[in-house]
């Protein structure tokens, strides 16, 4: 049989691929997933259905991730684990469901920078075709029909750290905003999450839901993409193993949403990347593409670790309200993040010892706007073997610059007297390492992390920017039948969670490719 579509990537954009186009009765689509399928939503484990332990389990020797190591930065050669989800839904069923959009000037700068229909503007309406906004239904920002449901955190449901940041912000003189996806937000306010009642939505439990029983659509799970299949410069199928067992499945169209680090990968299998590192890893070259694997963005983020005496409820969630804003004298509105966070066990340095009877609790601090890019290389041509993963953190001087004014930002507001009654005291960093650069910075470089926002690899662009991989349609560059949608599309990580922004492509690109055009709402 040869299909319609080959989605390769059950995440969080191939779930919403393969539910809009098979809402074409005549289009037949296959979803192919690396990892496991729970098609009863009461067999789901409970690490993927809850959503109170985000990124927690997924350190696991067990769980549901490709379980990837990284290089954060040159200056610390030692690797991190990078989760990313293997899974139906992908990371959106492991992730911490911040329903976070990126900020107008994200999407009008893709515009600005040759995508045509990408402007804030004209990417509005796939937001709220994604979404049934549960305290700001249907306005002119929010959605009211769509699969994700979103709600946030009221006054009453706040523990002690993330009522008195909420308090100490303001007193420090930033806004409280109500909504953090209205347009013009900016300051300290409550989450908006895509979790009810404890249950995370991931693209599995909504948009996957209702269409996998659908004649149409085809799900083979637990299935490994190694390469896809060209005639010339134009896709016409993929090579998969499964059980074991190699086979060739065909189509009229390919379309690669591992997300950030696989789709580049997946192209540099099949010959299409950097004509010289292909070479080097001794895989024929089909189309010659300098960006694949380049452009690696994310948010760099630093854990300052505290202790309490006061304990966190297993069922409650680490994440409840943050603060977005523009550091002094930045070009780049809302170009950080700061937040309180129950800390888990993966946010705790190896060679810190928790004090008896105290609570490891703090903050996660993210910069939103980073000027450094890492790269993505094959380590070997074998498709089972993790690709080389360089992320550059605080590469750039200005980067840097910001993140030590915001860390000594949060340590200030921790200090304020809004922020008694949580009973916190700070390990680290201590006064000393606050208090010389030189020690900082050397902190800073062997603490920063990922907030798990990976993207930018298969950057979009026109064919005049050399590292351009796909146009505005998310089509590849020089290859026939061959798309990305997912994360590594976006030509710089917006500034926010990517989860919603990840979808809200999903929907763009779907709606581009349906016959009959949907209507936004």
């Amino acid at each position: 049989m040869i299909y319609d579509t080959i989605i390769v990537g059950a995440g969080s954009a191939g779930s919403v691929l393969a539910s809009r186009l098979t809402e074409q009765r005549g289009k037949s689509v296959l979803l192919l997933e690396a990892g496991p399928d729970y098609k009863d939503k009461d067999k789901v484990p409970d690490q993927i259905k809850y959503g109170v332990r985000p990124w927690y389990e997924s350190y696991d020797p067990l769980s549901h991730t490709w379980g990837y190591e990284a290089i954060a930065t040159p200056r610390r050669p030692e690797p991190f684990l990078l989760p990313r989800g293997k899974v139906t839904g992908g990371s959106s069923a492991i992730n911490g469901q911040v329903w976070f959009r990126g900020i107008p000037e994200d999407f009008d700068e893709w515009e600005e920078a040759g995508n045509s229909g990408w402007s804030y503007l004209k990417v509005l309406p796939y937001f709220r075709q994604s979404e049934t906004d549960l305290d700001f239904p249907g306005d002119d920002f929010h959605g009211s029909q769509g699969p994700i449901p979103v709600r946030r955190y009221g006054e009453q449901d706040l523990l002690p750290s993330p009522k008195a940041f909420l308090e100490a912000c303001v007193a420090a003189g930033y806004p409280r905003t109500e909504d953090m996806n209205h347009p013009d937000s900016t300051g300290v306010g409550f989450y908006p999450l895509n979790r009810i009642d404890g249950i995370r939505m991931s693209t599995a439990l909504t948009y996957l839901e209702t269409a996998r029983n659908r004649l149409n659509l085809t799900l083979r799970s637990d299935v490994l993409v190694n390469r896809v299949l060209l005639e010339g410069e134009k896709a016409v199928g993929v090579e998969v193993v499964s059980e074991g067992n190699v086979f060739k499945v065909f189509s009229n169209q390919i379309i690669l949403c591992g997300g950030a680090i696989n789709s580049p990968q997946l192209l540099m299998l099949s010959g299409i990347g950097p004509a010289d590192h292909l070479s080097a890893m001794g895989i024929e070259i089909a189309v010659d593409l300098p960006g694949v694997g380049q452009n690696l963005r994310d948010h760099p983020a630093i854990f300052m670790h505290y202790e309490s005496k006061i304990p966190h409820p297993e069922l409650v969630p680490p994440l409840q309200v943050g603060m977005r804003y523009t550091t002094p004298g930045s070009e780049f509105r809302n170009d950080m993040q700061m937040r309180p966070i129950h800390i888990r066990t993966e946010h705790i340095p190896l060679d810190y010892q928790i004090t008896e009877g105290s609570v490891p609790t703090g903050f996660s601090i993210a910069l939103q706007k980073a000027l450094s890019k890492g790269e993505i290389r094959l380590k070997t041509s074998d498709p089972t073997k993790q690709p080389v993963l360089h992320y550059r953190y605080l590469n750039h001087p200005y980067d840097l610059q910001r993140m030590r004014g915001a860390v000594r930002l949060c340590a200030e507001i921790a200090a304020m007297p809004e922020y008694k009654s949580a009973q916190m005291s700070r390990m680290s960093p201590s006064d000393e390492i606050l208090e010389n650069d030189e020690c900082f910075d050397h902190w800073l470089f062997n603490n920063v992390l990922t907030q798990h926002h990976s993207s930018g690899t298969c950057k979009m662009g026109p064919e005049s920017d050399y590292l351009a991989v796909v146009n505005e349609s998310c089509e590849v560059h020089g290859v026939e039948n061959l798309m990305v949608v997912d994360a590594s599309v976006m030509p710089d990580v917006v500034r926010s969670n990517t989860n919603a922004t990840t979808i809200m492509i999903a929907e763009k690109i779907a709606d581009s490719l349906s016959d009959h055009r949907n209507h936004p709402i």
